[in-house]
C-alpha cells in the first residue's frame, strides 16, 4: 500500500510540473538562470528563457510571440498591456535593477573610471568604444552627448545588438578598447579574458528597473508563483551575487 501511494504521489508531481517560458531582458540573465534552476528544485517547474534587448522584446511581442511571463523595462510592459498581450493586474514592479559598468580586455591595466573627468580622459584615449543598441546603449549615447565628447568619439564607436556581443567583442580585442555593458554581463565573464574597470561614476550611473507581468494565455497560477519567488530574499541574494540589485 505504501509503495503504491508513493508511486501515485510521484505521478502527481510529474503531472503537475509546468513548463514556464519567460521573455526577458538579457541584462539579468546571469542571476536569473541560477534562480530558475533553484525554482525547479524547490517547485518542480522548469523555466526556459528567451532573452533580448528592450527594443527586441517589443518587436517579438508585436510579431505575436507568446510566453508565460514578461520581464522588461516599464515601457515594454506597458506596450504589452496596451496590446492585450499582458495582464496589467499581475504586474510586479522592480523585480530587478541593473547598473552599467565599464569593461576592457584582460591582461592590461584597467583605466581609471572612478570620476567623470577620469572616464572622459579614458574614453578620449581609447582606440575604440563599444556598447549595445538596447536600454543601456541608449543611455550611453545620451551620456556621451552630455559629457560633450560624442562627436569626438563617433568615428571610433562600435555598436552591437546586445550586451553579450559587446563583451565578446571586447574579450577578443587586442587594442585599447573600452566597452559599456550591464554589470551582470561583465561579472559573468571569464576574468582571464575580460576585466571590469568599475561601474560608471555615481554622478553618471543609470539604473534600469525591470518589472514582471503574466502574459495573456500563459500558465497564470504558476507564473504568479514564480514572480513571487523572484522577489523572495533568497532570489534577491542570488541576483546580488551576479551584480543585479
Amino acid at each position: 500500500m505504501a509503495k503504491a501511494l508513493a508511486v501515485l504521489l510521484a505521478i502527481g508531481v510529474v503531472a503537475s510540473a509546468a513548463e514556464l517560458k519567460v521573455l526577458m531582458i538579457g541584462a539579468i540573465n546571469p542571476g536569473f538562470s541560477n534562480i530558475a534552476k533553484q525554482y525547479k528544485v524547490d517547485a518542480g517547474h522548469n523555466v526556459t528563457m528567451q532573452v533580448d534587448t528592450a527594443p527586441g522584446l517589443t518587436k517579438r511581442i508585436a510579431a505575436g510571440e507568446t510566453a508565460d511571463i514578461l520581464i522588461a523595462p516599464d515601457n515594454v510592459i506597458e506596450d504589452a498591456v496596451k496590446q492585450g498581450k499582458a495582464v496589467a493586474i499581475t504586474r510586479v514592479a522592480a523585480v530587478a535593477k541593473v547598473g552599467i559598468g565599464v569593461a576592457v580586455p584582460a591582461g592590461g591595466k584597467a583605466p581609471n573610471v572612478a570620476t567623470v573627468d577620469a572616464l572622459k580622459q579614458a574614453l578620449l584615449s581609447a582606440e575604440s568604444i563599444v556598447y549595445n543598441q538596447g536600454s543601456s546603449g541608449i543611455y550611453i549615447d545620451k551620456m556621451l552627448e552630455q559629457m560633450g565628447i560624442a562627436e569626438q568619439l563617433k568615428t571610433k564607436t562600435v555598436r552591437f545588438a546586445n550586451a553579450g556581443q559587446v563583451v565578446q567583442h571586447v574579450m577578443a580585442a587586442k587594442n585599447n578598447e573600452i566597452g559599456f555593458a550591464p554589470l551582470p554581463e561583465i561579472f559573468s565573464q571569464d576574468p582571464k579574458r575580460l576585466q571590469s574597470a568599475g561601474p560608471l561614476p555615481a554622478e553618471l550611473q543609470n539604473y534600469t528597473s525591470y518589472s514582471a507581468v503574466v502574459m495573456t494565455g500563459g500558465s497564470a497560477d504558476v507564473a504568479k508563483d514564480f514572480i513571487r519567488y523572484l522577489t523572495a530574499p533568497a532570489a534577491k541574494k542570488t541576483f546580488a551575487a551576479a551584480g543585479v540589485d
